[in-house]
């Protein structure tokens, strides 16, 4: 796949958020920009791995300006929580990468009562990202990159069972949450339009991390030695994030969309304006951010 290839680029005195920074791409992007000189904070679920994965991270890297926060994107209470002590820590925020997820999981709900990976993917990062919006701004030029998926493809916006009540079919959520991902980037961008916070949305590639620890294990077990060679190693998986957070000859985009370190045009669905402006205004309702 594609590769973020310039090594000049420093982000000293620059401060990033990675969410689900303690595995798979999250851990890799985390360690690239704590290499480069950035403040790292880690936004994860697990207290005990995250701090596993910290003291990695500044191994790997070398810095020692690496922090873990609490954050479980299925509570907003966690969130908030999160963003309290983030800002009670910090008057700055550059680049905030939405990278944390899940994929095909059993049905689930988060504490507010809302489908796994709608709730997960999409609000969690959506009222993460509105909390910290004032901070971005006070420090733009500034990124809000979110990891989405090629998935977004096969996704639909079920205006009917937004929240699968009615019928839950595990992909299906997952990918209605991937176009959800995109469909707030490019809303997010014409709110932010003059404000320098620019917003970028991108497919990182098919990567073995534990975002398929869902997947049946008796497939995974067969179709590993089959198709590893399709899949990128997570190093190679989270180079189009750290294009979109730091690559400097994009930094008049805003709304776009990545894959491999390029611009990629996505499906027609993921450019519905008016689809886009309605799942906002829900998700502002749903996430009590219009009150």
């Amino acid at each position: 796949g594609g590769q973020f290839k310039n090594k000049d680029i420093r982000l000293d005195a620059k401060v990033v958020i990675i969410t689900g920074a303690n595995a798979g791409i999250g851990k890799e992007a985390a360690i690239e920009c704590a290499k480069r000189g950035a403040r790292v904070y880690m936004g994860c679920r697990d207290p005990a791995r995250m701090e596993k994965a910290r003291q990695e991270i500044l191994d790997k890297s070398g810095s020692q300006n690496v922090f873990g926060l609490e954050l479980d994107l299925a509570s907003f209470e966690s969130i908030r929580s999160f963003v309290k002590t983030f800002l009670s820590m910090e008057r700055r925020l550059h680049v905030l990468i939405n990278n944390a997820g899940v994929m095909a999981c059993p049905k689930a709900y988060t504490k507010e009562g809302f489908e796994m990976h709608f709730g997960t993917n999409h609000l969690g990062h959506f009222l993460l990202t509105n909390l910290l919006l004032d901070v971005l701004k006070r420090s733009a030029p500034s990124r809000v990159v979110t990891v989405s998926s090629l998935g977004h493809k096969w996704g639909r916006i079920n205006k009917d069972d937004i929240n699968a009540e009615k019928d839950y079919r595990e992909w299906d959520a997952y990918m209605q949450s991937k176009l959800c991902n995109i469909l707030f980037s490019r809303h997010l961008a014409k709110r932010l339009r003059g404000t320098g916070v620019n917003t970028y949305a991108l497919h990182p590639g098919a990567i073995n991390t534990e975002l398929t620890r869902h997947l049946n294990p008796c497939f995974r077990t067969m179709a590993k030695p089959i198709f590893w060679v399709f899949f990128k190693s997570p190093k190679s998986g989270a180079q189009t994030t750290l294009y979109c957070a730091m690559e400097p000859t994009i930094a008049s985009h805003t709304g776009l969309y990545y894959s491999d370190c390029k611009l990629k045009e996505p499906e027609p669905h993921a450019q519905d304006d008016a689809m886009a402006e309605w799942l906002w205004n829900l998700s502002e309702r749903l996430t009590g951010l219009s009150h």
